[in-house]
């Protein structure tokens, strides 16, 4: 180890001398198996912002190591690739670049896109700090420094990544969407099986059974949810729909003329332009919006498996896991375990840190770019990866499932119609306060007799109240209780069957929302 560090050390200090003989020493087995992340020898150790610093100046390795965020920030490298062609084409139209320099600016960039798509893309260490220094380096090598270090005319670091960072955010925004558009279809095809319709179950508050409904009804109830989790991404990818390029560190840019910016952003596929070049080099809002988003979606998707995970335990056995999203004990050969369902419970907490996190993390900054917001990345780029599993893994849980309408009809019990029996007296014009009584002293006179509410004759009604009558036991009928809550957003068959197109109106007015596939198609 010691002499792997040594070696790194005096590679260091002979930038100046032969590439050849610099490839033959990083080329030593030893070498390339103890720092494998050189990959190629150092073409450079400039540094983008190192003019101000002296040949001695140049920072501590450890602080390289501290300072850079190459290792998570290529995930930008497409973005950053998109936004330098369109700001070449733009220096082109204000007059910096002439038109082959921009041609062969655009080839160069064209070239170094390949080599990141088909992975031969080498990373200089530690030249390349950030997904910047490195396309910047690489272009140099492709075009020439020369015509590679006008690129970054009037540009700065800091409204690049925060383009960058919104044309990430734009593709995931797609993709993601796809996929909780996905798992609504899943749930709104799950609720219009007849089977899922005819399976009456128990519905809970405070997890005691409260009232009968179907389990169309339970699974509509999370879609429902689930759309409003596809409105709030939608909104919030509206207001990150605008573009930051062309103002510089913080003040502007000196070479665009009036109305370049809009030009450039357009040509990005983005919606307008940020309106205060101070205001969106700082600006990461878009990025807290996408974390909170996610928090959201999550601690939904989080109460939709806690409740088939209770669901599933033997106590209730309402369903049945499918074999492919779920697993066993390495101990107790008898068990399956739901645990897809505990895996999105537990990534839900992941989603609120990240979300926590950034707020944090902006809270105390003062005005324009700061280092710290090189700590956004990591935070919402777990976010999009854990969701990008999350989405699909919930859609194959719901589609897998089985339904078991045997042990929910087993789960009813006739106490939970005692709201019915409350409202058999509201239509015989007693007040429901007062009927609301009535029926709790029928579930303890019940109580009392050991007997079900359902047992209770016409006689022990009646000394109750005697508006109570003979047809008064036609309530204790859970599909009847079912079928007379027909109101909008209720149980009955019709209220079923209206939710369903409700939601197919929905997922046909809100299809094309969200980012175009030409926008998308730029990064």
């Amino acid at each position: 180890k010691k002499q792997a560090i040594r070696m790194k050390l005096y590679l260091s200090r002979i930038v100046g001398q032969s590439n050849r003989w610099i490839q033959f020493i990083t080329n030593k087995k030893h070498v390339r198996e103890k720092l494998p992340y050189m990959k190629r020898a150092m073409s450079t150790t400039k540094k983008l912002w190192g003019g101000a610093f002296g040949d001695k100046e140049g920072p501590d390795a450890l602080m390289e190591e501290f300072n850079a965020s190459i290792a998570f920030d290529k995930a930008l490298c497409m973005a950053d690739i998109a936004g330098s062609k369109a700001y070449a084409r733009a220096l082109g139209r204000s007059g910096v670049l002439t038109e082959n320099e921009v041609k062969s600016m655009c080839k160069g960039l064209d070239t170094i896109r390949n080599e990141w798509t088909d992975g031969t893309f080498e990373i200089s260490w530690p030249g390349d700090e950030d997904i910047h220094t490195a396309n910047e380096r690489r272009l140099g090598e492709v075009v020439g420094t020369d015509l590679a270090g006008r690129l970054h005319t009037g540009r700065s670091r800091n409204d690049q990544v925060a383009t960058d960072l919104r044309l990430w955010l734009r593709r995931e925004v797609f993709d993601l969407r796809r996929s909780l558009r996905a798992l609504i279809q899943t749930a709104r095809n799950v609720a219009a099986d007849s089977k899922a319709q005819d399976a009456v179950m128990p519905g809970y508050t405070h997890l005691q059974r409260a009232q009968p409904i179907r389990w169309s009804h339970f699974v509509l109830s999370h879609a429902w949810a689930w759309t409003r989790d596809c409105e709030r991404l939608d909104a919030l990818f509206e207001r990150s729909d605008s573009c930051p390029l062309g103002s510089g560190a913080l003040a502007g840019h000196p070479f665009f003329p009036p109305g370049e910016r809009l030009h450039l952003a357009r040509e990005l596929g983005f919606s307008c332009i940020t309106q205060n070049s101070l205001d969106a080099v700082a600006d990461r809002d878009f990025c807290v919006d996408f974390a909170q988003w996610a928090a959201l979606l999550g601690a939904h998707l989080a109460r939709w498996s806690e409740d088939l995970i209770i669901y599933g335990s033997a106590e209730f056995g309402f369903v049945q896991f499918g074999g492919k999203y779920s697993t066993g004990s390495s101990l107790m050969p008898q068990k399956r375990n739901p645990d897809a369902l505990e895996l999105i419970r537990g990534k839900a907490a992941r989603l609120q840190a990240a979300a926590t996190q950034l707020v944090a993390l902006i809270s105390k900054l003062p005005s324009a770019y700061n280092k710290d917001l090189q700590e956004d990345k990591e935070a919402i780029f777990d976010v999009a990866r854990t969701l990008r599993l999350m989405l699909p893994v919930a859609k194959g849980v719901l589609s897998t499932l089985t339904i078991v309408p045997e042990k929910m009809r087993v789960a009813l019990v006739p106490a939970m119609l005692a709201t019915d029996l409350a409202e058999y007296l509201v239509r015989r014009g007693v007040p429901f306060r007062e009927t609301h009584h009535i029926a709790g002293r029928a579930v303890r006179l019940a109580t009392e007799k050991k007997c079900t509410i359902a047992d209770l004759s016409l006689t022990d009604l009646q000394s109750l109240h005697s508006a109570f009558d003979k047809d008064v036991h036609a309530i204790f009928n859970f599909e009847a209780s079912l079928q007379i809550r027909d109101a909008e957003g209720g149980t009955s068959l019709r209220a079923q069957q209206s939710q369903l197109v409700a939601l197919d109106a929905w997922l046909d007015r809100t299809r094309d929302c969200g980012p175009t596939e030409k926008a998308v198609a730029i990064v």
